[in-house]
């Protein structure tokens, strides 16, 4: 079975005493594989930008995503959707300077219980863009995965919505992030993974409670992570795990947080076949 590259997203150290670079330093001493970076390109001055990628160089920590959260892909103003796309697109320059697989891309929400504008229209306003901002992206070598979000109005809430959504947009370097406690929360079954076969660009690791979003290292929640891991290995994906955290309970304890998340998770892959 091939083996996947196990990595975690800067946003594990946001509000910690661990500062950037140290971050990617801890990172590698525990033992990860490769690095995601949280940082809007719009916020980051190009001597901070360096610093992330001389750093990861350094200590052999190749990047492999950029994390772009962007609910403005669904606004219906033309002065926000133009600084959305222009934002977007500023992702895709930096995960290409960075030498980056992709972009992370989560979308909006349903809005005025879509009696102002049809679901139907919202759903099309943000398939049309993520075509432009793929087109884009295939100018750069640059793939674009979009995010399951287990909330009630969010536009890709399901594993049905992902397939559709990815499938509609049509772009070949458009894929599906499979997030395992995103499926957790929207209670997809080892069956429904099978559907995004040949879709899947990016996993999101973490683990919750099985009914509100946690982002908990694995082992702490309820979800089936294995068994989850496992149908995605049986779709053929060959690629990187990355273990997302955030908003830990004992920010000083952050270090030991991520190193007991490394651990949980890399036992997972050994026990799938999937890690050395």
């Amino acid at each position: 079975m091939t083996k996947l590259e196990l990595g975690m997203i800067s946003s594990t150290w946001e509000g910690t005493h661990v500062g950037l670079e140290e971050g990617i330093r801890k990172a590698k001493e525990i033992g990860f594989d490769t690095y995601d970076i949280f940082n809007d390109p719009l916020e980051t001055d190009d001597a901070t930008r360096k610093l992330i990628k001389d750093t990861c160089a350094e200590v052999g920590l190749p990047i492999r995503s950029c994390v772009c959260v962007s609910f403005g892909i669904v606004d219906f103003n033309p002065s926000v959707v133009k600084f959305t796309l222009n934002r977007v697109k500023a992702y895709i320059d930096q995960a290409a300077y960075f030498g980056a697989r992709n972009v992370l891309l989560v979308i909006g929400e349903y809005f005025w219980d879509g009696e102002v504008f049809p679901r139907e229209a919202i759903w099309a306003m943000a398939r049309e863009r993520c075509q432009e901002l793929a087109d884009y992206a295939a100018e750069k070598g640059i793939e674009i995965v979009l995010e399951l979000e287990p909330f009630t109005e969010a536009l890709v809430n399901n594993v049905d919505n992902l397939v559709r959504f990815v499938t509609e947009v049509d772009r070949s370097n458009f894929k599906a992030n499979a997030d395992i406690s995103h499926l957790h929360l929207a209670d997809a079954s080892f069956e429904d993974v099978a559907k995004m076969k040949g879709l899947i660009g990016h996993i999101h690791l973490s683990d919750c409670d099985g009914k509100v979003h946690g982002d908990l290292p694995a082992g702490m929640g309820a979800t089936p992570i294995k068994e989850y891991l496992q149908a995605i290995a049986d779709t053929g994906y060959e690629g990187t795990v990355s273990i997302e955290l955030e908003y830990s309970p004992e920010p000083e304890k952050i270090v030991e947080w991520a190193t007991t998340a490394y651990e949980g998770t890399a036992a997972i892959m050994r026990e799938v076949g999937v890690r050395d």
